[in-house]
């Protein structure tokens, strides 16, 4: 089977083998063990070695199809992208016909692109995972409404499944609710917290930007400083608003209370996880926010907003926080748990519990059934 990948995530080629965001490619290779080629159509950048985040594909037979970078964000970028439509498209056309299976990953610019080919392609097995918010009464961009309407449109969009996060009541009949798992079932091992009593231990995993509210993180570490409380954070990312938080952790005292890791492998998230009581993400947007999930695994209690499926994952508050981010609020919460480490012992428990259903072997098998 040849297997098409259609994706805005930027790849680059290193010494023969392509990489790309890790967290990404560490899906996709599951998906390309029951597939026997490969073509890949995306942004190529040029580069002589791979980001720390980045990782290679696992196949050995793969063909890249590079489309210029693009957006359509104002009307300068909207006539450039005119201008190199044929160069953005054709790859994407080339790729459908070879393709025995097309797969979109949505939204974005080049996903946009492959929900409005795949429409010639009636006859072809597709899935498309909507990696984003599917809720639509959510703000979205207006392309990211546009992708919304053409994949859950049986007529435009045939022979298609469409994989979005948690369970939503306006489903059509293509649309499969679905999930994403981080961790094997040799993982399910005891996780013993240490207690609150001795200090609390705080995390932040994510991309350093302002739609996850990393400032917000230090503020809270702040203000339970200010409280005497002892309590520590660690971030996990790298991002613009890391000079902003180095400025502050000087500016407010918090050198030795506030660890700034930049991007690490997937053990060193796992270690800190392990270690955190609570996980802080404040995020203004999501889809399957993986963190959450993974924080839950090793029985961290995720302090988070109410986006997308996150509700649904956290059982309205039974196995998590939703707050508003407001600073105050998360400080309190914070305080009410270490009196009542039971209570935390509870929640942390039933989060663990519940992540450990989605494990990459039933990610594995259910992808097997849609290729």
């Amino acid at each position: 089977m040849t297997f098409l990948i259609v994706t805005h995530v930027s790849h680059k080629n290193v010494s023969g083998r392509f990489y790309a965001y890790g967290p990404y490619v560490r899906e996709m290779n599951l998906w390309l063990k029951f597939v026997d080629e490969i073509i890949i159509v995306a942004p190529f950048e040029k580069s002589e070695s791979p980001d720390r985040i980045d990782i290679a594909y696992n196949h050995d037979k793969i063909t890249f199809l590079a489309v210029p970078r693009f957006d359509i964000l104002n009307l300068l970028a909207i006539l450039r992208t005119i201008y190199l439509f044929p160069m953005i498209v054709m790859p994407v056309i080339k790729g459908m016909i070879s393709a025995d299976h097309i797969h979109l990953r949505c939204p974005g610019n080049v996903g946009l692109i492959g929900c409005f080919v795949q429409i010639f392609f009636p006859h072809k097995k597709k899935t498309a995972k909507y990696a984003s918010n599917w809720d639509w009464n959510s703000r979205q961009p207006w392309s990211y409404r546009l992708q919304q309407r053409i994949l859950r449109n049986t007529f435009l969009t045939r022979n298609m499944t469409v994989l979005v996060y948690g369970a939503w009541p306006d489903k059509t009949k293509n649309i499969k609710p679905f999930f994403t798992a981080s961790y094997s079932e040799k993982d399910c091992i005891p996780v013993t917290k240490s207690p609150l009593s001795e200090g609390v231990k705080l995390s932040f995993v994510g991309t350093l930007t302002k739609n996850k509210s990393p400032l917000t993180c230090l503020e809270v570490l702040r203000e339970l400083t200010e409280r005497g409380i002892n309590v520590t954070l660690t971030f996990c990312g790298e991002g613009p608003e890391r000079e902003i938080l180095q400025k502050y952790i000087v500016e407010w005292s918090l050198e030795g209370k506030a660890n700034l890791l930049g991007n690490v492998v997937a053990d060193k998230v796992k270690k800190v996880l392990i270690e955190s009581h609570f996980l802080i993400f404040i995020s203004k947007s999501e889809g399957w926010p993986k963190v959450v999930s993974e924080a839950m695994w090793w029985g961290c209690i995720p302090i988070t907003t109410p986006v997308s499926c996150v509700p649904w994952m956290l059982d309205n508050g039974n196995r998590g926080e939703l707050v508003t981010g407001e600073v105050n609020q998360i400080t309190s919460l914070i305080e009410d748990y270490i009196f009542d480490h039971e209570r935390f012992n509870d929640k942390s428990y039933s989060a663990m519990k519940w992540s450990r259903k989605y494990t990459l072997e039933r990610f594995e098998e259910e992808i097997k059934n849609l290729i």
